[in-house]
This record gives C-alpha cells, sequence and structure tokens, in this order.
C-alpha cells in the first residue's frame, strides 16, 4: 500500500514539472495545447489506476478527482467525492470545507454554512472558515453575522479578499464612510493592491472628493498601467471638468483592454456630446446600448442627444425605455414631458412633469420647465404655484451649498418671473440697476417668445460636459439634482458590489 502511494505522488509530482516545462518552452501554443491534454489524460489515468488498486479508498486520489471534477464544472460530482473523502476521514477540516465549499457553488448556501460551523468545531483558529461563512452570510443578507464572521477571520489573519468582502457589506447597506473606513485600514495593509486603490478612488470620486481619488487612482495607475477600471474613472474625472480631448486619449487606451466596454462607449458618446459632434455621439452610445440594452443610463443619454438634435421621437423612444428600467426617477419624466411638448402633446406632456415634481422634490428645473408649459397653456396660476416651488428649492441650495446656477436657467427664470410680475424677488438673482424698464419690457412679450426653447435647453445645458452624475443629495430626498456637475463612474463591476452601491448612483449618466 505504501509503494503504490509513493508511485502516485511521484507520478503526480512527474506530471506537473512536465506541464510546466511545456507553458514554459513550447513556444507553439497549440503544441503546447495538445500536450497539455495529453499528459492532463495520463493524468487521469494514475487516478484511475490507483482508485482500483486500493479499491476506491485512496482518499488522496479521490480528493484529486474531486477537484478536477470542479474545474471541469461538475459540481454536483465533486461534492459527492469530497463527501466520500470527509467519511474516509472525519476529522479532517479540509475535507469539510471542500464539501461546504462545493455546496456554495451550488448555492445551498445554508447547507454551506451548517458544514463550515462543524469544520471550525476542528479548526477553530481557520481565518478562511470565518472568511467563507461571512461570504455565505452575505448571500442570505444576514450582513450583521457576516460583519462578525469576517471581522473574526481578520483577527486571525488579515487579508485583502476578507476586507473587500466587509467593505463591500457596508456599500450593500449604503454606508460610503465605513466602506471608505475599511478600505483605508485594506489600503494601510496592502498598498500596492490595485484593486483596494481603485475602489477607494471611486469612492472618494462619489463624495466628490476628486484630490484624494485622483491620489489613489494614480497609485493604482503607478503598480498597473493597463488598470482598465481606473483609467476610465481618471477620464471620466477629465470628462467631468469638459477636458474632452484628454479623456478620448483615456479612452483610447481602455478600448485596446476591454473593446465591448458598455461604459466606455458610454463616456466616448458623451465626449462627443460635448464637443458637439451629435452624430458621433449618438453612434457611439447606439453601440453601448447594444451592449447594455438594459442599462437606464445609456437609454438616458440617447434621449439627450435626441433631445439636442430636436429628433424628438427617437428621444420619446428612448426616454420611455429609461424610465421602464428607472420608474422613480423624476429628471427622466421631465426629459419626456420636453419631448411630449415640442410633440404637441400638451396632456401627456403634463402628466409627465405633474410626475417629475412628485418624484423629485429637489431640482428646481422640474418646475421652472412645468411653470413656463403651464404658463404657455394660458394657466397662470398653475404656473405661478410651480415657481414660487422653484423658488423655494433655489432658497434651499443655496442655504445648503454654494452652487452655481446655469445662466440659461437663471434667464429664463427671471423672464418667466417678469410675466408673472414676480420676478423682482428671484432669489439667485443679482440686483439689476434698471428693474422697471426690464419688468416693462418684459411684461409686454408673449409667451410664445420662450415657450420652445425653454424644455429642451434648460434640461440639455446642465449636461452638457459628459453627463449629470446622479447622487443623493444630503437632505435625504431620493429626486436627483442636475445643478451641479458631479463626477461619472466606471460600471463595474462588477459588482460585486453592482458597483455600485457603485454607482451608489451618480446622475449623470456616465458611468
Amino acid at each position: 500500500m505504501v509503494f503504490h502511494l509513493v508511485l502516485f505522488y511521484s507520478s503526480l509530482i512527474v506530471v506537473k514539472l512536465i506541464i510546466i516545462y511545456i507553458f514554459k518552452n513550447c513556444w507553439y501554443f497549440p503544441v503546447s495545447i495538445y500536450l497539455f491534454e495529453v499528459f492532463f489524460l495520463l493524468f487521469q489515468a494514475v487516478i484511475k489506476e490507483q482508485l482500483q488498486e486500493t479499491q476506491g479508498l485512496c482518499e488522496y486520489a479521490i480528493y484529486v478527482q474531486a477537484l478536477i471534477f470542479r474545474l471541469e464544472g461538475n459540481i454536483q460530482e465533486s461534492l459527492e467525492l469530497f463527501q466520500t473523502c470527509a467519511v474516509l476521514s472525519p476529522q479532517c477540516a479540509d475535507n469539510l470545507k471542500q464539501v461546504a465549499r462545493s455546496l456554495f457553488l451550488l448555492g445551498k448556501h445554508k447547507a454551506a454554512i451548517e458544514v463550515y460551523n462543524e469544520a471550525a468545531k476542528l479548526n477553530q483558529k481557520d481565518w478562511e472558515i470565518c472568511h467563507n461563512l461571512g461570504v455565505c452570510y452575505i448571500y442570505l443578507k444576514q450582513f450583521n453575522k457576516a460583519q462578525d464572521q469576517l471581522h473574526n477571520a481578520l483577527h486571525l489573519n488579515r487579508h485583502d479578499l476578507t476586507y473587500i468582502m466587509l467593505g463591500k457589506i457596508h456599500l450593500l447597506e449604503g454606508d460610503l464612510d465605513k466602506a471608505i473606513e475599511i478600505y483605508e485600514k485594506a489600503v494601510e495593509f496592502s498598498p500596492e493592491n490595485t484593486e483596494l486603490l481603485t475602489t477607494l478612488g471611486l469612492l472618494y470620486l462619489q463624495l466628490g472628493i476628486y484630490q484624494k481619488a485622483f491620489e489613489h487612482l494614480g497609485n493604482a495607475l503607478t503598480y498597473d498601467p493597463t488598470n482598465y477600471k481606473a483609467i476610465l474613472a481618471t477620464g471620466s474625472m477629465m470628462q467631468t471638468h469638459e477636458d474632452f480631448d484628454v479623456a478620448l486619449t483615456k479612452y483610447r487606451v481602455v478600448a485596446c483592454a476591454v473593446p465591448e466596454s458598455p461604459p466606455l462607449w458610454n463616456n466616448i458618446g458623451m465626449c462627443f456630446f460635448g464637443k458637439k459632434k451629435y452624430v458621433a455621439a449618438i453612434s457611439c452610445l447606439k453601440r453601448a446600448n447594444y451592449l447594455a440594452p438594459f442599462d437606464w443610463k445609456i437609454l438616458y443619454n440617447l434621449g439627450l442627444v435626441h433631445l439636442t438634435m430636436q429628433q424628438y421621437a427617437s428621444a420619446f423612444h428612448f426616454l420611455s425605455a429609461a424610465i421602464n428600467f428607472q420608474p422613480k426617477m423624476g429628471e427622466l419624466y421631465m426629459l419626456l414631458a420636453v419631448a411630449l411638448t415640442n410633440l404637441e402633446d400638451t396632456e401627456n406632456a403634463k402628466r409627465a412633469y405633474a410626475e417629475a415634481v412628485r418624484l423629485d422634490k429637489c431640482n428646481p428645473l422640474v418646475n421652472l420647465n412645468y411653470a413656463v408649459l403651464l404658463y404657455n397653456q394660458g394657466e397662470k396660476r398653475g404656473a405661478l404655484a410651480q415657481y414660487q416651488e422653484m423658488e423655494k428649492k433655489v432658497s434651499l441650495l443655496k442655504d445648503s451649498s454654494s452652487l452655481e446656477f446655469d445662466s440659461e436657467m437663471v434667464e429664463m427664470a427671471q423672464k418667466l418671473g417678469a410675466a408673472l410680475q414676480v420676478g423682482e424677488a428671484l432669489v439667485w438673482t443679482k440686483p439689476v440697476k434698471d428693474p422697471k424698464s426690464k419688468q416693462r419690457t418684459m411684461s409686454t412679450r408673449k409667451s410664445a417668445s420662450f415657450q420652445q426653447p425653454l424644455g429642451s435647453n434648460q434640461a440639455l445645458g446642465q449636461a452638457m460636459s459628459s453627463a449629470a452624475a446622479y447622487r443623493k443629495l444630503p437632505s435625504g430626498v431620493e429626486g436627483p439634482s442636475q445643478l451641479t456637475k458631479p463626477p461619472s463612474l466606471p460600471l463595474e463591476p462588477e459588482p460585486a458590489v453592482e458597483a455600485s452601491p457603485t454607482k451608489t448612483s451618480e446622475q449623470i449618466r456616465e458611468k
């Protein structure tokens, strides 16, 4: 029996050395693959022979065969063989860990937790058991238990992967501050891990802390110049600051690594949009839409570009599709109302504006466009109510942050305020030297003089620098605000934390 085991282990070592030699020295790839397959068959023949000679009681041969089945995708068969190993050696924690791993891959997370607990009784200082228990609890949405297990794993032995999973829990819970704290500790422990550096940079990017975001993304690129996630994020920062040519240069590098990336083509399209090359923008965005047909941000951008080109039927098509995937975003309804207004469907435009007002509690642009529509339809009382609601939102935004409002938006608000005879109290405007003459001039204008440009231009003007960046305001209100131009994020990823919380929602529609 001992002789057979020695022969078996020696055969494994020889096969392993031959495989390593093949991959290091065979310059012709098809030949190396062919030789690998030949020696792999020999390897399996050795296992089969060993099992026959030992009447199926060689634990190591069964263990190796189970690993091969798992690599081939035969999870159920590998589970049965690992269970056999556990029967042959019930006090071996490694066998139980492999049984639990197979159960996990089959989606049986509760059963996997039970087996991992049995393994933990045999080896209480195994960080891998605690880590895997934490991952199982994540899939069961039991985040408190998952955090406890992952902290136990870090106490036993610190690993990058444990930090990553712990950070993802906080992202799933929507707690960015704690997630950043975890990733900061992870970077201190492993400063050359590009995945940690990139994720941390993206989180700072979402919070608008551009200096730290650029620092961590730059470190990631220092260690891995081909890290496409970091390059994509850096390009989106350039794009946010309207440096479209530099951003396109960055994206050209990413295109070589991941040419079929939907976020990449989305961002390239919005770069062309910022450069006013609308046909090229639509071409890139449609490619992104082909690669990710269910991504509402890409559909939003397509609707935005078609509105700019005054192709209102196409804009309606893409905005309607975006609303199907993101039905609780007020800004989408506002843009849909703009398209409907230009398609002369006033009743449905009013309904869309009403829904936008109901959903969006912080963006004054919604109320301004709605007020213009109502005024042009002769409903001055309703227009005045929307105008006053807009002023309340502007006051709150001015108190909470130092935002700079779009000049076209301010101009249109002044025109509407003068027409409604409330223009002198406009909260964001600077004092005018001769307000009486301005009000007298504006009051004589007909409503039609500012109907059409308002809806489209106001909505589009805010998104000209690449896209909007959708983020939740500090007040906790769900509605997005387009008065700022936060950065866009690459879509991943992922995941994992589906992004995001990766993306814990950025409002424009760069990913």
